[in-house]
């Protein structure tokens, strides 16, 4: 069983920066896709960015490209969300996301991914 643990919410004003981390319990975290999510109370959860196991691939919402940016560091289990220039509408939980088997799912698709951590609250005020 893999655990993620995120870490780094929290309240910034708009224009400002966070650094998002989710920490994987697992030694096997290197040879995972990742994803990072959001949600809205009331709404489902959202793609933000992903990143393959080797770090060489990323993809990003149209929403946060230019903005966002996801790496990851397998030597410490770790994945990341620099989040730059940020606006109310950024405003929502994040998840990190784990696909342990690949499977033939859009990484847009929350489907996709295996494990996922318990979020932490990002709020964005004007």
């Amino acid at each position: 069983q893999v655990q993620l643990v995120e870490s780094g919410g929290g309240l910034v004003q708009a224009g400002g920066s966070l650094r998002l981390s989710c920490a994987a319990s697992e030694r096997t975290f290197s040879s995972y896709a990742m994803g990072w999510f959001r949600q809205d109370p009331g709404k489902e959860r959202e793609f933000v960015a992903a990143i393959s196991w080797s770090g060489g691939r990323t993809y990003y919402a149209d929403s946060v490209k230019g903005r966002f940016t996801i790496s990851r560091d397998n030597a410490k289990n770790t994945v990341y969300l620099q989040m730059n220039s940020l606006e109310p509408e950024d405003t929502a939980v994040y998840y990190c996301a784990a696909e342990s088997v690949p499977r033939g799912v859009s990484h847009t698709q929350p489907v996709k991914y295996d494990y996922w951590g318990q979020g932490t609250q990002v709020t964005v005020s004007s």
